[in-house]
C-alpha cells in the first residue's frame, strides 16, 4: 500500500475527511474500458476526488459517510440522451398506431388539449422518479415550458439538459418559431448557470421547421455555444413528404443549411444512405439511436453497425413513454446491442463495454460535457449508480459488465448518486414522494381519459 492518495487541490488535513466514501466490489470507469475489483470512489464537494484500492481508501480516508458494496458493480450514472419527460403522462394511449396516425391523431390532439406548465412540471416529476430508478442521472430533453421541466428536475435531484423546442405552428407554449425561440432563450437566461440545468436548441424535425427558423437556430446556437437537437430520418412517410416538399432527403437540406458539424445531434436516424453515414462523418455529428421506439412505432431499424464504422458518436435515448413506453436506458443498451449482432450476424458488433460507454461518457461527449460527466474520474462530478450482482438471476458472475448490459435490468439498480448526493439507497427513493407522485398520476390520467371520452381532435 505505498499509493499516495490523490488529493486534488484540497489541503490535505481536510481531505482525510471527505464527504463520502464508497468501497465497492466492483468499480467500471468507462474511460479505457477499465474494471477495477476492491475499489473506493471518495467524494467531496460533490466531485470525484480520488479512486484507489479499498484497503488503502480506509486506512487514509475517515469520511463522514461510507457506503459499502460488497456485491456490487459501481458505474457511471446513465444518460438519456433524447426524451419528452412530461409524455410520461401520455404511457399507453396510443400503443400499436403507426407512427403519424400516433402523432397526428391521438398524440398532437392530446397534448393540445392537455399541455400546460402543470402537465410539464408533473409529468417531467414522474419521469424523472422512473428515470433515477434505473439508474439514469442526466437526460437531455425536447418539450414545452421548460421552466417547469427544470423545476422537475431540480427537485428531484437529477440533471436536465433542457430543449429551446421550435415548431412553426401554434401550440399552447407558443404562437409561432420566433415566439418558441423568444420564450426558450428566457428559460435558458433564468436557468443555465444552476449546475443541475443545462440547454439545446432543439428544432423539432427537418418537416416541422422551416429554412428560416433553422438560420435562426445556427446562429443562437453559435451564440450560446449549444448543440443542436433534432428528429432525423425517423421514417419513410417523414423522408417522402420532405422530398415532395423540399426536392431532397432531410440531411441534405440541413447540409445545404449549414446545420451539419460537432453541435449536431440527430435523433433516431433510421433510414439512412451510405452517403449519408459518410456525410455525417464528414461534418463530425452525433447520433441518438432510440431502439425501443422505432420498433414500437414501426420505424425500422438504425444501422448502428455501419454508423459505428463509419466512427460517429452515438449515444442512447428512450424517446418518450408514450412510444417506449419505459424511460429505461439499460434495456436500451441490450435492445440496441442484440439488434446490431442480429441485424448484421455478427455477435462480436457493439460489445457489452461499447454499450455502457455510449449510455455514459460518449453521451457526455455528444453535449460537450465529458470533463465533467460520463466515466468515474477524479474531477468529474459523483454521478454514479450501482447494481447488485449477488441476486439468482445474476449468479454466477464472470463478466460484471456484461451482466450489466445482457443480464441486469432497472429493477437491480440499488444505489444512485447525483454530484455526491443519494437519490436511490437500497433501492428506494430519496427526494420523491411516491404516494403523492402516484396520486397525481390518477389525476392526469383521469384527464387524458376524459380527453379521449370527447374523441379530442386538432
Amino acid at each position: 500500500m505505498s499509493r499516495k492518495p490523490h488529493v486534488a487541490s484540497i489541503a490535505p488535513e481536510s481531505a482525510r475527511h471527505p464527504d463520502l466514501v464508497i468501497h465497492a466490489r466492483y468499480l467500471a470507469q468507462v474511460e479505457n474500458d477499465n474494471l477495477l475489483e476492491h475499489y473506493s470512489v471518495v467524494v467531496q464537494r460533490g466531485r470525484i476526488l480520488d479512486i484507489l484500492p479499498s484497503a488503502l481508501a480506509r486506512e487514509y480516508y475517515q469520511a463522514k459517510e461510507c457506503v459499502e458494496l460488497d456485491e456490487h458493480l459501481l458505474f457511471p450514472g446513465l444518460i438519456n440522451l433524447h426524451t419528452h419527460a412530461a409524455m410520461s403522462l401520455l404511457r399507453g394511449v396510443a400503443d400499436d398506431l403507426p407512427m403519424m396516425r400516433w402523432l397526428k391523431e391521438r398524440i398532437w390532439p392530446l397534448e393540445s388539449a392537455l399541455v400546460s406548465h402543470e402537465f410539464t412540471h408533473d409529468g417531467t416529476r414522474l419521469a424523472c422518479a422512473e428515470m433515477l430508478k434505473g439508474g439514469v442521472t442526466t437526460f437531455n430533453d425536447m418539450y414545452f415550458f421548460p421552466d417547469a421541466a427544470a423545476t422537475a428536475a431540480v427537485e428531484a435531484g437529477m440533471r436536465a439538459i433542457l430543449g429551446i423546442t421550435v415548431l412553426e405552428f401554434s401550440g399552447n407554449y407558443a404562437s409561432d418559431a420566433a415566439d418558441y425561440l423568444h420564450k426558450g432563450v428566457e428559460s435558458f437566461e433564468r436557468w443555465h448557470a444552476h449546475p443541475l440545468i443545462g440547454f439545446c436548441l432543439a428544432p423539432h424535425a427537418p418537416y416541422s421547421v422551416s429554412d428560416t427558423t433553422f438560420e435562426r437556430i445556427q446562429t443562437l446556437a453559435a451564440q450560446l455555444a449549444l448543440p443542436i437537437h433534432t428528429h432525423l430520418h425517423e421514417n419513410h412517410d417523414e423522408i417522402r413528404e420532405h422530398l415532395e416538399t423540399y426536392g431532397c432527403r432531410p440531411l441534405y437540406r440541413l447540409k445545404r443549411l449549414g446545420v451539419l458539424g460537432p453541435q449536431f445531434i440527430g435523433v433516431h436516424a433510421t433510414h439512412l444512405l451510405p452517403d449519408e453515414i459518410e456525410t455525417l462523418a464528414e461534418y463530425g455529428c452525433n447520433l441518438v439511436h432510440c431502439p425501443a421506439s422505432n420498433l414500437k412505432l414501426g420505424c425500422g431499424i438504425a444501422p448502428l453497425a455501419d454508423v459505428r464504422r463509419a466512427g460517429i458518436h452515438v449515444g442512447l435515448g428512450t424517446d418518450s413513454a408514450a412510444s417506449n413506453n419505459r424511460l429505461d436506458i439499460l434495456a436500451e443498451t441490450r435492445l440496441a446491442s442484440l439488434l446490431a449482432k442480429g441485424v448484421n450476424q455478427d455477435a462480436g458488433l457493439c460489445a457489452a463495454w461499447e454499450m455502457l460507454r455510449m449510455a455514459t461518457l460518449e453521451a457526455a461527449i455528444i453535449l460537450g460535457r465529458e470533463e465533467s460527466l460520463g466515466s468515474i474520474t477524479v474531477g468529474k462530478w459523483a454521478d454514479m449508480a450501482a447494481i447488485r450482482l449477488d441476486t439468482l438471476s445474476l449468479l454466477p458472475c464472470y463478466h460484471p459488465v456484461s451482466h450489466l448490459v445482457y443480464g441486469a435490468g432497472r429493477e437491480d439498480v440499488s444505489h444512485v448518486w447525483v454530484g455526491g448526493e443519494a437519490r436511490v439507497f437500497d433501492k428506494v427513493p430519496l427526494n420523491i414522494d411516491v404516494t403523492h407522485l402516484k396520486n397525481i398520476a390518477r389525476l392526469w390520467q383521469n384527464r387524458v381519459v376524459s380527453c379521449l371520452k370527447m374523441d379530442v381532435r386538432l
